[in-house]
């Protein structure tokens, strides 16, 4: 089983930062998509940032776009997601999800607040 363990999330002033990391348990299978979806209770769930394995392309959602950024070590399974210049809407619980050739792994989840 893949286990995508998450952390880094936490409670934040607006304007703060915080990165989240999102470790793979295992690496015997082609990883072609990384990326970062949020929740906010009462709404979607929606994409946030996604990059990848091949030529390092990503992709932010138009919200996020130039205060967060995704990177990924593909060494490591890992994949992280730097947030700058938080605002309150950032606040939602964040997971991580990871696509092979045939299967969607989502993380357990991690709460961000971003609050005064």
């Amino acid at each position: 089983q893949v286990q995508l363990v998450e952390s880094g999330g936490g409670l934040v002033q607006p304007g703060g930062s915080l990165r989240l990391s999102c470790a793979a348990s295992r690496s015997d299978f082609t990883i072609y998509v990384m990326g970062w979806y949020r929740q906010a209770p009462g709404k979607q769930r929606e994409l946030v940032a996604s990059i990848v394995t091949s030529g390092e392309n990503t992709n932010y959602a138009d919200s996020v776009k130039g205060r967060f950024t995704i990177s990924r070590d593909n060494a490591k399974n890992t994949v992280y997601l730097q947030m700058n210049s938080l605002k309150p809407e950032d606040t939602a619980v964040y997971y991580c999800n990871v696509k092979s050739l045939f299967s969607t792994f989502w993380g357990q989840g991690t709460q961000v607040t971003v609050s005064s």
